[in-house]
């Protein structure tokens, strides 16, 4: 069961009514926030290109610096969080295919490549 799996079944517990009984400890934090917390602390923060989308970002120019870098990292977190696996990222100038779980570009396609593609094997779709 993955992380994510785990913090939609937190979420749909409900947290004890009523004070703490006499003698125990209130908990330090609920489950939930344990779980985000350790959601947070595993997550790789960097983007992986892969050498196939290096390839497409050299020949087709398309910029990729570390402001793009930390565009799509967001992005990828959001992904994540709506449960996605294989995504197109789109912003103004290119578009991604990237995987979510690996933090993957897997390639990049400029703006005249756009009008003429069709995308599959995707099962999300980002504008940043």
């Amino acid at each position: 069961m993955q992380v994510r799996d785990l913090t939609r079944q937190a979420e749909r517990i409900a947290p004890p009514r009523g004070p703490t009984p006499p003698g125990a400890a209130p908990p330090e934090r609920s489950f939930l926030e344990t779980l985000q917390r350790v959601r947070e602390e595993s997550r790789q923060p960097g983007i992986n290109l892969s050498v196939h989308a290096r390839q497409r970002l050299e020949q087709r120019r398309i910029s990729w610096n570390p402001t793009d870098e930390t565009t799509m990292a967001r992005a990828l977190n959001e992904l994540e969080t709506k449960g996605a696996r294989d995504a197109l990222v789109l912003r103004a100038d290119a578009a991604f295919v990237v995987n979510v779980p690996s933090r993957t570009v897997v390639t990049a396609i400029g703006p005249d490549e756009l009008r003429e593609r069709i995308f599959t094997g995707i099962d999300s779709a980002m504008m940043v």
